[in-house]
Parts: structure tokens; sequence; C-alpha cells
């Protein structure tokens, strides 16, 4: 998966399709991340305690990896993400721009 934590990434497809956000963890396992403000939905909340009433709370879901691209850091465009040997160093880079990303 070439989708990292810490990623600026813009949603391709989905319901979602054109927002842009932060990557705040990857499922590589399940080729899934997790993206703030992206994918949000609410789920019910019991309450827990006695003095505590039940509500809705609206919570972000992981979307599949295939459904965002990389923004590249120079033209805040959407890239597809390639690899460069930098000496004995195997780096990630942005095709767009030709880039290095951290």
């Amino acid at each position: 998966m070439k989708i990292k934590k810490d990623d600026n990434v813009i949603v391709i497809a989905g319901k979602d399709k054109g927002k842009k956000g932060k990557v705040v963890r990857a499922f590589p396992r399940e080729d899934r991340v997790l993206i703030e403000g992206v994918n949000i939905k609410k789920r019910h909340q019991r309450a827990t305690r006695n003095n505590q009433h039940g509500q809705i709370i609206e919570k972000t879901f992981p979307i599949h990896v295939s459904n965002v691209m990389l923004v590249d850091p120079k033209r805040d465009t959407r890239t597809r993400i390639g690899f460069a040997t930098e000496g004995t160093k195997k780096v990630r880079i942005a095709r767009k721009s030709r880039t290095v990303l951290s």
C-alpha cells in the first residue's frame, strides 16, 4: 500500500468525492485508510451509566485505498506515487512534480 499515515489525499470516488484530508491511520491488511472529515457516519450510543444519556455520535470510518489519491505538495493536484532511489535508499516520489515525499 503506497498511502501512509500523515499523507494529504483527495477522495476520487464515492459520496465524499473531491474532499481533501489528512490520513490519520492506515490499515494495510484491509487496504483501507482513515481520513479526517471523510466518510462520517452517525452511530447511536447507549447510556453507559445511570446519570448519562444515550446520544448520536458522528464517527469517521475507513475508506478503501483505491478511492483516494495523493495530493501533490507542489501543484496541489492529485498525483500517482512512484519510487526512486537516492543513493542506497528507496524513497516515494510524486509522479507529476517528481518531489520526494516524507
